[in-house]
């Protein structure tokens, strides 16, 4: 098990929810005595809520991110919970004359190892790569 240290500060502090001009919630909460640092930044998507008593509860939502399966030099697959296998190619601008080549020999390669996963048999990427 991971050894999780929580940080709680308690701030007294005005919070005011508005529209942001996207039409989402802006909550901005503004304590009265402010101090730099009393609070890490962070970034997150997650469920916020004022509560009766007054106090706002914010709950963070676990970010699903999977390790690749497969790690090529350009590409990669993964399988995800979903039922869905995904295979993402992403090439610098300044290779894009071997697009092609680079795409045939990833995905040969991809495909391969999807096939050899599905009947769960041993693979080797070198036996694929040119």
């Amino acid at each position: 098990m991971k050894n999780t240290f929580i940080k709680t500060r308690t701030l007294n502090a005005l919070v005011a929810v508005s529209k942001s001009e996207t039409g989402m919630d802006y909550v901005q909460v503004m304590p009265e005595n402010p101090r730099v640092g009393l609070v890490e930044p962070f970034h997150g998507t997650g469920y916020g809520q004022m509560l009766s008593n007054g106090t706002f509860d914010f709950v963070r939502r676990k970010r699903n991110r999977r390790k690749p399966a497969l790690k090529l030099p350009h590409s990669s697959v993964s399988f995800g919970e979903d039922g869905y296998d995904r295979y993402i190619f992403v090439l610098p601008s300044e290779q894009r004359g071997m697009f092609a080549k680079m795409l045939n020999t990833e995905s040969i390669v991809a495909a391969a190892f999807v096939n050899h996963n599905a009947w769960g048999a041993p693979f080797e990427t070198e036996d694929f790569m040119e």
